[in-house]
């Protein structure tokens, strides 16, 4: 049994002008011990993703389908104690700008310790120890006396570790990492993803690691899921996604990362901009922004198909190459059916 499994999960905001499909009916499974990517640019759902598995939407955002089960246990339509016992305590998150994550009124130790005493039995004094020790394991210096400092005195990559500790205090079965490397510059990101790997390794836990850019998921993780208008458009092991690449989305977003060597070489952006979530086409999200874009992307929304070992898309791009090894022609069988 999967550590946690996503079926057909739906999340949508409501606003004056309609229904934003943000989430559109994804599906997922995270086992023990794995790490999980989830690759899109910004308004392709990542982060409600995360925020629908931690059960902290808020208006206008709501789950409209789908299910969402940790260990076997249905989480969506859970009582608020089933969810407060499982939200911190055996799923963490990291958010996104840790600048803003932590409350500038109170102490990092105040903090820290609130979290621990909250989800475990500890008391005030072994809840200070429990903080003290997990600076020390996120590599903060001084601990015993960044314990007592406020949020401004620290910089921004100190601020996620302190958000890495916060989230670990209790040991959970899962952390979700929301673009964790955001706000930070290229060697304190390597220095945080090193981190967090050498800490997935040590306490055992799955990580879900959301963010745009495939270069940071590049050795981190096992297996990667890229997202585009609420929908997962390709899943395959990283090796797959990075060297085999099926969608035409996922070989837009490679072709826009730098390669060592390749100095010289323009990079080549997705042309054009994302959908709009809004008024969303009956077929193809991508087929606006695709070079090879055929009728049907327009009309139609393609199946998931197989196109290599645990790898999958969603495009008709292969739909049609699959057909037409077997001699068959794509257009033939839109006209039949």
């Amino acid at each position: 049994m999967s550590l946690l499994e996503v079926k057909d999960l739906k999340t949508s905001f409501y606003v004056p002008e309609g229904e934003v499909k943000a989430v559109n009916g994804i599906s997922f499974s995270l086992d023990e011990q794995k790490v999980l990517g989830i690759v899109g640019e910004s308004g392709s759902g990542k982060s409600v993703t995360a925020y629908s598995i931690m059960q902290i939407l808020t208006n206008p955002g709501k789950i409209v389908g789908g299910s969402i089960k940790y260990k076997g246990e249905e989480l969506i339509g859970a009582s608020d104690d089933t969810i407060r016992k499982i939200r911190g305590n055996k799923i963490s998150i990291i958010f996104q700008d840790p600048m803003t994550s932590l409350n500038p009124v109170y102490t990092i130790g105040n903090q820290l310790v609130e979290a621990i005493m909250l989800h475990t039995n500890r008391d005030k004094k072994e809840a200070e120890a429990r903080a003290i020790e997990m600076l020390t394991l996120v590599g903060v210096n001084e601990p015993t006396k960044r314990i007592k400092q406020y949020p401004y005195e620290f910089s921004g990559g100190m601020l996620q570790r302190v958000m890495i500790a916060m989230a670990l205090v209790c040991e959970p079965d899962i952390l979700i990492a929301d673009e964790p490397t955001t706000a930070l510059d290229v060697t304190i990101q390597a220095q945080i993803l090193d981190l967090m790997k050498a800490l997935q390794k040590k306490m055992g836990m799955a990580i879900i690691l959301i963010t745009h850019d495939l270069g940071v998921v590049a050795e981190m993780c096992d297996e990667i899921d890229v997202m585009y208008a609420g929908k997962i458009v390709e899943r395959g092991t990283a090796e797959e996604i990075f060297y085999h690449p099926k969608h035409e989305y996922t070989k837009g977003l490679i072709r826009s990362i730098p390669v060592l060597g390749h100095e010289r070489e323009r990079l080549k952006p997705i042309a054009g901009s994302p959908v709009d979530l809004l008024n969303m086409p009956d077929g193809c999200a991508f087929a606006p922004r695709c070079e090879r874009a055929m009728k049907i992307c327009l009309k139609e929304y393609p199946e998931e198909i197989s196109v290599g070992k645990d790898h999958l898309s969603s495009c008709w791009v292969n739909i049609r190459d699959a057909l037409e090894k077997d001699g068959i022609s794509l257009e033939k069988e839109v006209k039949d059916e």
